[in-house]
């Protein structure tokens, strides 16, 4: 068996995906955007080079994770797509999928890509898992483990062979050096929730979304602080709502506070914007 290889496919700033491959199976973990589905698909055909895909696993059911997943169905219709049971639920609903393709329309337009075949009827989840469930994928076996707090259905996978562990956003997002950004956009307390089960895991590999596999060092600053950043961002949410600020004031110093540095490839202004709006609102409500 090959040296496990792991390859980032991503194509634009803000996108999810990456493609690992043991020489026997192959697995998509996140599939970016639909604007961005084609480039992402034709990057797996030129790494696999003849063979199949396997395995599609989405990490939860925002649209720059997922809506890839269509196109690349489009090149590999036998590969098998595992999310969650409330993603595959998502999925069935007309209205969620619209406000998907609605949010991706518009990025795509501010990339100045007006027009783009996406084929939508392909989007589907054929194992919709369990906590706890165990895909087992060739040589490899990964068991699913609900983490909501960043999305209901947020899920991760841990491979126990690899230690290797395809993390979700509930965790947190990372700059890559020493800044962990929230991302608990449904619950602060189940973020902490999972945060802890994230925490008992034996890792040696870390897969972080929108940024990729952490190095040792990397992966255990962001399983040492991840909780204590978790903390300390939820702390200045409150006391940015106590002073009484705007919540345009308060984005202004979100943005001074963690939008620095190489975080501005991957996290774009608008999804932080929306993104800091909603963790207000989640906020408020809890005080």
């Amino acid at each position: 068996m090959k040296e496990l290889q792991i390859s980032d496919l991503r194509v634009h700033p803000g996108d999810s995906a990456f493609l690992i491959d043991d020489g026997t199976t192959s697995i998509l973990y996140d599939s970016g955007f639909g604007f961005t589905g084609e480039r992402v698909a034709l990057k797996i055909k030129k790494l696999l080079n003849g063979r199949k895909l396997d395995y599609i696993f989405l990490s939860h059911s925002h649209y720059d994770h997922v809506l890839g997943s269509a196109w690349v169905l489009k090149f590999y219709p036998d590969a098998k797509v595992v999310a969650g049971k409330y993603t595959a639920e998502i999925f069935k609903r007309p209205s969620a999928r619209n406000k998907m393709m609605e949010l991706d329309r518009k990025l795509a337009l501010k990339c100045n890509i007006e027009h783009y075949e996406y084929p939508g009827d392909l989007l589907h989840v054929d194992i919709a898992a369990d906590d706890g469930m165990v895909i087992n994928a060739g040589n490899m076996s990964f068991k699913v483990i609900a983490l909501p707090g960043h999305t209901k259905c947020s899920v991760g996978f841990y491979s126990p062979e690899k230690e290797l562990f395809l993390a979700p956003e509930t965790l947190g997002v990372f700059n890559g050096d020493d800044l962990i950004i929230p991302a608990c956009l449904v619950s602060y307390q189940d973020t902490l929730l999972s945060i802890g089960k994230a925490a008992a895991l034996p890792v040696k590999m870390l897969m972080i979304p929108h940024l990729g596999l952490l190095d040792d060092e990397k992966s255990r600053f962001f399983i040492e602080n991840m909780r204590s950043q978790a903390e300390a961002a939820a702390g200045w949410f409150r006391k940015m709502i106590q002073a009484g600020l705007s919540d345009e004031d308060i984005f202004v110093e979100f943005k001074k506070r963690y939008l620095q540095g190489r975080i501005q490839e991957v996290y774009p202004e608008d999804a932080a914007k929306l993104n800091t709006s909603i963790m207000l609102k989640l906020f408020r409500n809890e005080q």
